[in-house]
């Protein structure tokens, strides 16, 4: 009988558990100027909540019906590895406190072309040296025209022998000027790269300071990010102040060494954690880990995130009130309308910027098309009656038998 009791109890249970409302979130839609079809860029809480596919996005008009809408992520990489153009060392000479290195292409016009480039590379025997070089450009080695000033350095296995350029330079002769050159460094090979991985313009990209917590465990600092689920992250920049070197551990993205150095008066800093372009964070809390071995703990003053955003595309009408809906419900599926036929010709056009609005945890399902009555109420009140109900027959036939 016992055994009989509990049965019945759980079913009860679980039909009471089944009627409880489950969890869903909405956002209002703001439509901004006359334009037909509008955008949305996705934020964090829509991604943290939401089915990581975003299958489970609906927007709805005042009416309650299902707008049709299409994704547009952006994402379009196309990596074509990079070129190498050799420069060829015309002249070396000391001037005052400085010392200059002059170069040329060593195929200048060979092709008829202009020579791109993003950044010179420099190679070199040399160890344990950081110089500071401004960087000149010109075409016929007398005429120079300032590019910008950066860093060489060589210390312990902290290297950097490379000068990205902000943008593209087309020069064919360039000036490395050193304020001194006491320990004669000398570059055995210097040449201009072009990289020639190229996103596309519509790439969308946002930023975020996430709520954070630090926690120390034996030998190794834990970084907590929070609020990160979901999204597609380009990079994660660790802000201290502590002089440090140390390897970290990331997940997705594997071990890489951070280190923020100030030695002889010269600061190397690299605190900047690469991500992988299609790998999306699934934990609710995402941990990074610092090995300190033997040292004291950095300290950590806040965290930076970039990521990869999306955007909901839909034709909106001015002054109609439209909704995001969305639950998190992982069986639901992607809807599949018609303006995803055309999306190319849409993206061409002039498409109006939507603003979400907060967004609101609501009581109830997400429903695509709400019904005219909601029955909620009366069916979990007649749950309840009928589990009320049950647990009184069962306890009326206890005490007659006992």
């Amino acid at each position: 009988m016992r055994k009989r009791i509990s049965l019945v109890l759980a079913a009860v249970l679980a039909c009471l558990c089944c009627a409880m409302p489950a969890s869903a979130y909405s956002a209002a839609i703001e439509v901004v100027g006359g334009n037909r079809y509008q955008s949305i860029r996705l934020t964090p809480e829509v991604y943290n909540h939401a089915n990581s596919d975003l299958s489970d996005l609906r927007i709805l008009d005042s009416a309650g019906e299902a707008v049709p809408y299409f994704v547009n992520s952006g994402v379009q990489t196309v990596t074509k590895g990079e070129e190498i153009y050799p420069l060829m060392l015309v002249d070396a000479y000391a001037k005052g406190d400085a010392f200059y290195f002059d170069y040329a292409l060593a195929d200048a016009g060979g092709n008829g072309e202009d020579t791109v480039a993003t950044a010179l590379v420099f190679t070199t025997r040399n160890r344990g040296f950081a110089k500071r070089v401004a960087v000149y450009g010109g075409y016929d080695g007398e005429h120079w025209t300032f590019v910008q000033d950066d860093m060489l350095y060589v210390v312990d296995d902290v290297e950097k022998m490379d000068i990205v350029f902000p943008q593209q330079q087309k020069y064919t002769n360039y000036r490395l000027v050193m304020t001194n050159n006491l320990e004669a460094i000398a570059f055995d090979a210097v040449a201009l790269v072009r990289s020639m991985m190229e996103v596309d313009s519509g790439l969308f990209m946002e930023s975020l300071m996430p709520v954070f917590s630090v926690e120390e465990s034996g030998t190794e600092t834990l970084i907590k990010l929070e609020g990160l689920r979901n999204l597609r992250l380009c990079d994660i920049t660790l802000e201290t102040d502590s002089m440090f070197k140390r390897t970290v551990h990331v997940p997705y993205a594997g071990d890489k060494v951070l280190y923020n150095l100030e030695l002889n008066g010269v600061a190397y800093t690299d605190t900047t954690l690469p991500m992988s372009l299609w790998q999306t964070v699934r934990e609710e809390t995402m941990v990074l880990t610092v090995e300190n071995h033997d040292d004291k703990p950095i300290k950590v003053t806040g965290v930076a995130v970039r990521y990869y955003a999306d955007e909901v595309v839909f034709e909106g009408r001015p002054g109609e009130a439209y909704t995001l809906q969305y639950g998190a419900d992982e069986t639901k599926k992607a809807p599949v309308y018609d303006i995803a036929a055309y999306k190319d010709e849409i993206l061409k056009s002039d498409i109006g910027e939507a603003v979400i609005g907060v967004v609101v945890e609501n009581e109830k399902r997400v429903k695509e098309v709400p019904p005219a009555h909601d029955y909620s109420g009366v069916f979990n009140a007649v749950i309840i009656g009928v589990a009320v109900l049950l647990g009184g027959v069962i306890l009326l036939r206890l005490y007659k038998k006992n």
